[in-house]
C-alpha cells in the first residue's frame, strides 16, 4: 500500500469571528492511501489554538503514520489516542479505500439523494450590524434553527440580537443556540444564564471555560435552560475518563467534532455514555473542508439524529472543494448530479 500526505491552507471568504479571535486562514492535513488501483483520502482536521493535537511534533505523526500504515485502521486508532484528528483521518481513509467510490463512505438514502438532513444556520460573531445581517440572512433562508455565536461584542448587545429574534419569531417558529466558548467568569455565568433564558433558548454550549467541573456540575443543576458541553470533551481521551466526566458533570447536552475527539470510533463512545446518562447530543464539524465535512454529513445521517446538526460550513472558503453537499432550506443534502472536483489538490482522485 502507498501512503502519502499534503498540507492544505483554506482561506476564508471573510475573517470569522470567535471568542478566541478573528480567523483568516484554516491548516488541515490529507491522508492519501493507494492500493490494487484504489485510492482512498482521509482528511486530518488539526484546529490551531483548539484541538489536543496542535502540538510541534503533529507532522512528524503523519510521518509515523505513512510508514506504520500495514497496523490496520483500529490498530492505529489505538496508537493515535492524543491525535484525534489524525484517529479520524486515517479512518476516513480506510473507509474511502474500502468504499466503492472514495468519497461515498456511508451508503444512505442521503448519498442517493432521497432524505436531508437539518442543520443550525451559523452565525459568526462580529459588529451588531455584521450579526444582525447574518440573522437575517438565515432567516430568509428558511433556517428553523439559528446558532448564535456571543461573547465579542457587549453582552447588552447581543440580548438585543436574541430580542430582535424573538420580537419577530417565538420558540416554536425559530429555535436559537447559543454558543459562549466559555467567555463567561465564574461569578457572572448563573445570572447571564438567567438574562439568556427570557428568549426561549434552545442551549448554550460551553458557558464557562473548560476544566471548571465542580461550577460547570453546579450550573448544569441550577441553569434555567439546557447547557451543552463542547470544548469540555477536548483532550478526554480514554472511555473510563468520558464517563467519569459525564456522570460528574451532567449538562444536558454533549456536541460531538469528529475532528476533535476521535473521529468516527470517539464520536460514538461518547455517544454511547450520554445515552445511558439521559444526555442528548448533536454532531457539529469543525472548520473541516467539503472533504472532511462529507465523511461527516454522512455519518451523522446514520445515526438518524432528530435534532438540527452542526454541519453547515462548507461555504467558509474561497478556495473549498466542490462537491455534492448543498444547503436548502435549513437542511443539508446530497445533490447526487454534481460531481467532486478536487483538482486543487492535484490527486488522481
Amino acid at each position: 500500500m502507498k501512503v502519502s500526505y499534503k498540507k492544505y491552507t483554506l482561506h476564508f471568504k471573510r475573517p470569522s469571528g470567535t471568542s478566541r479571535g478573528v480567523m483568516t486562514e484554516k491548516e488541515t492535513w490529507f491522508l492519501f492511501l493507494e492500493d490494487d488501483g484504489k485510492i482512498g483520502i482521509g482528511e486530518c482536521g488539526l484546529l490551531r489554538g483548539l484541538s489536543v493535537d496542535d502540538r510541534p511534533d503533529y507532522e512528524e505523526k503523519l510521518q509515523w503514520v505513512c510508514q506504520n500504515i500495514h497496523l490496520g485502521k483500529d490498530k492505529l486508532w489505538d496508537e493515535l489516542l492524543e491525535f484525534p484528528s489524525i484517529q479520524f483521518g486515517v479512518e476516513m481513509a480506510f473507509l474511502s479505500l474500502q468504499s466503492k467510490t472514495p468519497f461515498e463512505l456511508f451508503p444512505s438514502s442521503f448519498t442517493k439523494g432521497n432524505d436531508a438532513m437539518r442543520i443550525n444556520g451559523l452565525v459568526w460573531m462580529g459588529d451588531e450590524a455584521y450579526m444582525k445581517s447574518q440573522i437575517e440572512e438565515k432567516l430568509a433562508q428558511e433556517f428553523t434553527c439559528i446558532k448564535l455565536k456571543i461573547g465579542a461584542i457587549d453582552f447588552e448587545k447581543e440580548l438585543e440580537l436574541l430580542r430582535y429574534i424573538r420580537q419577530n419569531f417565538d420558540a416554536k417558529t425559530i429555535e436559537i443556540r447559543v454558543d459562549a466558548n466559555g467567555v463567561f467568569n465564574s461569578f457572572e455565568a448563573l445570572d447571564k444564564l438567567k438574562q439568556l433564558a427570557v428568549f426561549e433558548l434552545h442551549s448554550i454550549e460551553q458557558p464557562i471555560q473548560k476544566n471548571n467541573t465542580d461550577l460547570m456540575a453546579d450550573l448544569c443543576k441550577s441553569t434555567p435552560f439546557p447547557i451543552a458541553l463542547d470544548e469540555e470533551l477536548i483532550g478526554v481521551f480514554l472511555f473510563s475518563e468520558k464517563e467519569a466526566l459525564l456522570k460528574k458533570i451532567r449538562p444536558q447536552y454533549i456536541i460531538l467534532k469528529p475532528s476533535l475527539v476521535g473521529g468516527f470510533k470517539g464520536t460514538l463512545e461518547w455517544i454511547s455514555i450520554a445515552e445511558s446518562l439521559n444526555i442528548g447530543w448533536w454532531i457539529t464539524s469543525a472548520l473541516e473542508s467539503n472533504i472532511g465535512l462529507n465523511a461527516i454529513t454522512q455519518f451523522t445521517f446514520t445515526l438518524q439524529n432528530p435534532l438540527p446538526q452542526g454541519l453547515g460550513t462548507g461555504g467558509l472558503y474561497t478556495n473549498n472543494f466542490d462537491g455534492p453537499l448543498e444547503i436548502n432550506k435549513g437542511h443539508i443534502q446530497y445533490n447526487t448530479a454534481k460531481n467532486w472536483d478536487i483538482s486543487n489538490l492535484g490527486s488522481k482522485l
